[in-house]
């Protein structure tokens, strides 16, 4: 079994900054793509941000240039700087990764998710 367990969400005003952790743990050979995930409300999950093993990023439109996505593959764990914060970025975040295991296939795991607001 693998856990993700996100950390560091908070209400923030506008224009402020946040730094999002996720940390991996747990019965895995491999973590392929992470991602970050998030869900407003009344609204449906969507895409933010992911990284592949190698660095490799793809952005949502809506964060680009504002949000940054990271990882440190030597502590299986996940970043996302959020900087500009807008009250539109008020979301549940969700962590995502795709592992390897002793299971067959690539398999995909979330975390709990931390809240963000936006607001002031």
């Amino acid at each position: 079994q693998v856990q993700l367990v996100e950390s560091g969400g908070g209400l923030v005003q506008p224009g402020g900054s946040l730094r999002l952790s996720c940390a991996a743990s747990g019965g895995f050979f491999r973590i392929n793509a992470m991602g970050w995930y998030r869900q407003g409300p009344g609204k449906e999950r969507e895409l933010v941000a992911t990284i592949t093993p190698d660095g490799t990023t793809n952005y949502a439109d809506s964060v680009k240039g504002r949000f940054t996505i990271s990882r440190d593959n030597a502590k299986n764990t996940l970043y996302l700087q959020m900087n500009s914060l807008k009250p539109e970025d008020t979301a549940v975040y969700y962590c995502n990764a795709r592992v390897i295991s002793i299971r067959p296939g690539e398999l995909s795991y979330w975390g709990q998710g931390t809240q963000v607001n936006v607001s002031s």
